[in-house]
């Protein structure tokens, strides 16, 4: 599996970075086929001019899966449809998985965007499916779970723990601590996670001296801090691996 990081900044593009969008390939080295592909974790408002920038071919995304419905985390779809629709020649379906709301957000998005975008008659289909805290979902090889997290954004807020490729991922999207955490990391082989402040406590946001007491507790294999404040950016790493934009990581 080999992960590689399209936008890690946080809402307000602090240090100069991409909205939060995670481009995970399962088939590197192999054709794609039914038990692999490409998909993305999140698809932040600039996740289309990362894909330009860092070279992703958006047509060999399969799925995209959605934390919560904030515009740094989902407000790329409706580039990336429209992309497909228009510039990039796309024939296969996208599926997006979300928490519940997103079969309306999405498309009400679109027509804020780009009105008459969403009804439109397109070469590719869009699935929407919800996804339900506490039941996988299961789409193109990739088996996805979704814990509840606690971050308003207009339809629940979710961590994921995503299995493809003999691998696991997971991502606590935005979140202040719960406890819901601790099983939607443990032993992953990447544990991607908010790390937004050193210590200062945001609401509904997760810091890392919370996170790194429980550390030992989730015992991922490697762990990826992700939508640093300034404050956190000028931070040296400490026990983690900090997200940048363009970082590739092989699991």
């Amino acid at each position: 599996m080999r992960l590689q990081v399209l936008g890690c900044g946080d809402a307000f593009g602090s240090g100069g970075r991409f909205h939060t969008c995670f481009h995970v390939d399962t088939s590197v080295d192999i054709p794609v086929d039914a038990s692999g592909g490409a998909f993305l974790i999140d698809c932040g408002a600039s996740a289309l001019i990362a894909i330009r920038r860092f070279g992703v071919d958006p047509n060999r995304i399969r799925t995209v899966f959605l934390t919560h419905l904030h515009g740094d985390h989902f407000g790329g779809l409706p580039w990336l449809i429209l992309d497909g629709q228009l510039v990039s020649g796309r024939t296969d379906p996208l599926t997006v998985v979300g928490p519940p709301g997103t079969a309306d957000r999405l498309p009400a998005a679109m027509e804020v965007l780009f009105p008459g975008s969403s009804t439109v008659e397109r070469r590719f289909r869009v699935e929407v499916v919800e996804m339900e805290a506490g039941r996988p979902v299961e789409t193109g090889g990739v088996r996805a779970t979704a814990f509840t997290m606690r971050h308003p954004s207009g339809a629940p807020a979710h961590a994921l723990r995503i299995e493809a490729g003999g691998k696991v991922v997971s991502y606590t999207g935005d979140t202040e601590w719960v406890e819901d955490i601790v099983a939607a990391g443990r032993g992953a082989d990447l544990m991607i996670a908010e790390g937004y402040t050193v210590e200062r406590p945001v609401k509904f946001h997760l810091d890392w001296a919370t996170l790194k007491r429980r550390v030992p507790e989730i015992a991922p294999k490697r762990l990826m801090l992700t939508h640093m404040s300034p404050e956190m950016l000028a931070h040296p790493p400490d026990g983690y691996i900090a997200a940048e934009d363009g970082l590739v990581l092989t699991l």
